[in-house]
């Protein structure tokens, strides 16, 4: 049974009626955050592994209302986990959307509305369609009047770099461009308000990627890592779980109900962990070679 748009619990609200304690935000619970990409029937093969049909889509966030859960922002979970006011949800559920696909608007939308269901869009600034638009782009990208026609609907719209580079191999400078620069033209389109929330591009961050971070401005940040988020892991570090094409919805429920195995997310923890290891060696070698040639230009 889907409850009317109306009636589902606030983000700030009533957990199914078992009221959260205050100041942790009534729980550390583990917090599933589901990461999506492209919604559609046809998306382009670059997008392709990484998206969802509409017809999977529909049929998840049905299984999310029938199990009770509350889908709230990724700021409201950071600001409950600070501290504030912000009361959690009994069953509280992220739903993410990263680089800004244009089926996102087409075809998410009218289900996240049909439910009432709030959610959070990480936008690649350089990637939208209008003026500020680049090359890079996997597929047909959001315009800025369906950005901002989500971001009424209940989406909170957060940063996701400017071009969608690993922004741990990146030097300083670049670094700070791309976060920078999408803090500065997401709060231009929505008239001077500022994006509190950051998704890494591919996932990837490192001590210094996530202190940039919190430099430009935003206040908390998603990894990836496919697990359950919970306070302990930082701010800046807090884990989302990957739903793709091949995900089907037995496999779904026990990611939101928090009882997925090892191996549902086997194949994926292992690339993480071994492609983890050549980015961190890249970054050495390029970082280093950064480090001899501003010292040779001192000479």
């Amino acid at each position: 049974m889907s409850s009317p748009s109306g009636s589902r619990d606030t983000a700030a609200g009533r957990g199914g009626g078992q009221p959260a304690a205050r100041g942790t935000g009534g729980t550390t619970a583990p917090v599933p955050i589901l990461m999506y990409h492209a919604v559609g029937h046809r998306p382009a093969q670059a997008a392709y592994g990484l998206s969802v049909s509409p017809e999977a889509f529909a049929e998840q966030m049905e299984l999310l209302d029938a199990h009770g859960f509350t889908p709230l922002t990724t700021g409201e979970l950071g600001a409950a986990w600070r501290g504030s006011r912000t009361v959690l949800p009994r069953k509280p559920v992220l739903i993410t959307f990263d680089d800004g696909y244009e089926g996102v608007h087409r075809y998410a939308l009218p289900v996240l509305a049909k439910y009432g269901f709030r959610s959070s869009l990480f936008v690649t600034t350089g990637w939208l369609r209008g003026p500020h638009e680049g090359p890079g782009a996997l597929d047909t990208m959001l315009d800025w009047d369906q950005v901002r026609q989500l971001a009424g609907a209940g989406a909170e719209i957060g940063g996701h770099s400017h071009t969608h580079p690993q922004l741990d191999q990146l030097d300083d400078g670049r670094l700070r461009f791309e976060l920078l620069r999408c803090h500065e033209i997401v709060a231009e389109q929505f008239g001077g308000t500022s994006p509190v929330s950051f998704a890494y591009p591919y996932g990837y961050s490192s001590r210094r990627v996530r202190r940039a971070v919190r430099d430009a401005g935003f206040a908390q940040a998603l990894a990836v890592n496919n697990a359950s988020a919970v306070p302990r892991q930082g701010p800046f570090a807090l884990h989302r779980l990957t739903v793709q094409r091949s995900t089907g919805i037995e496999r779904f429920a026990r990611m939101v109900e928090n009882t997925a195995t090892y191996r549902d997310f086997a194949r994926e923890r292992a690339l993480t962990r071994g492609y983890a290891v050549v980015r961190r060696c890249r970054s050495a070698v390029r970082l280093a070679r950064h480090a001899r040639e501003a010292a040779a230009s001192r000479v």
